[in-house]
């Protein structure tokens, strides 16, 4: 295995557009600034344009001004194949407006509470975010079962499949296969990740295999190509050398009402520390989840409905929760 890469060498990038993406974005940079002033690399923020979006997608100029003055680079990149029909296909596409260079990516809803040159990270072995459930597939009572259901799809694209499988994991459980969450993940030439991830993306959508004539491919397909991508540029599960991207050093906690139920103190008052300037407060007030959760402090009610040390299993648990005391916000 070959030396990490210094962080001089990469670039971090999400992506954001007008609405609740942007005001996402600004706690995702000022976070990301407050844990790592030394960061050599760039700090990317990539914006879909073009004429697959129905509303308009440009940054406010207000936004935009704090982002950059944080540090941030802006860059546009026009939506060719997805777009509005399907948002998750930003993070593919931002991908092929990026250089060939290593770049480890973050979703919008990510605080960080740490600083990334804690991590040995290597962007030779590509891998991704295992914070995640068996939300795909879900296998007819009468098959195909995960296992023919993943291998159609390795075998489509010429990958090796058996060194892809959890040995360790039952037969026929959803944990034996390679399957990330999307939320964050990470390579060495941005430009051939993100090729190799249109291509897959777009075979698996316009072509489905009959073998996932019952799968969903909305909202999954995203999380579906990444493992194929993944494994053909051989890289595969994460070392717990990068388990603080899931945990210690950066929180994708997707959802404000979420953050308070269910993440660590440490996310929260991290979120609350880069939104207390009146300068961030002007702009983020304007998104109606940060103004009564984060600057009113109604997140702190959802705190409250959960101990910590004994949260729900199922996340749909701690949503209707929320719900019943109307502060689902999003």
């Amino acid at each position: 295995m070959s030396m990490p890469k210094t962080q001089k060498d990469f670039i971090v990038f999400c992506v954001a557009q007008q609405g609740r993406l942007e005001h996402e974005a600004v706690i995702f940079v000022r976070s990301f600034r407050a844990c790592n002033p030394d960061f050599k690399g760039r700090l990317i923020v990539a914006e879909p344009t073009g004429a697959r979006w129905s509303q308009p997608t440009a940054i406010s100029a207000e936004t935009r001004a704090l982002l950059e003055a944080e540090g941030a680079e802006i860059i546009s990149f026009e939506n060719r194949h997805f777009g509005e029909s399907y948002p998750y296909g930003n993070k593919i596409e931002a991908l092929l407006a990026l250089p060939p260079e290593p770049f480890l990516f973050f979703d919008t809803d990510t605080v960080f509470t740490g600083p990334l040159s804690d991590l040995a990270i290597d962007f030779d072995y590509p891998t991704a975010s295992m914070r995640r459930e068996g939300t795909w597939p879900e296998p007819p009572l009468y098959g195909p079962g995960y296992h023919d259901i993943w291998k159609c799809l390795y075998d489509r694209f010429e990958i090796p499949f058996e060194p892809t499988l959890d040995l360790g994991q039952p037969e026929e459980y959803w944990e034996r296969f390679l399957y990330f969450n999307a939320g964050w993940f990470l390579g060495a030439d941005a430009q051939e990740f993100g090729t190799r991830f249109l291509r897959y993306a777009l075979s698996i959508r316009d072509n489905t295999p009959d073998e996932l004539a019952c799968q969903s491919l909305d909202p999954w397909l995203d999380q579906i190509a990444l493992p194929l991508v993944i494994a053909s540029l051989g890289g595969g599960r994460p070392g717990p050398e990068l388990a603080g991207l899931d945990s210690l050093t950066s929180c994708h906690y997707r959802t404000l009402p979420l953050l308070y139920a269910r993440e660590s103190d440490a996310a929260i008052a991290m979120v609350e520390e880069v939104c207390t300037p009146n300068k961030v407060k002007k702009i983020l007030k304007a998104y109606e989840p940060i103004k009564k959760l984060v600057l009113q402090g109604k997140g702190k009610k959802i705190r409250a409905l959960f101990d910590q040390n004994d949260l729900p299993r199922r996340e749909k648990v701690i949503r209707n929760a929320i719900k019943r005391e109307g502060l689902w916000l999003r």
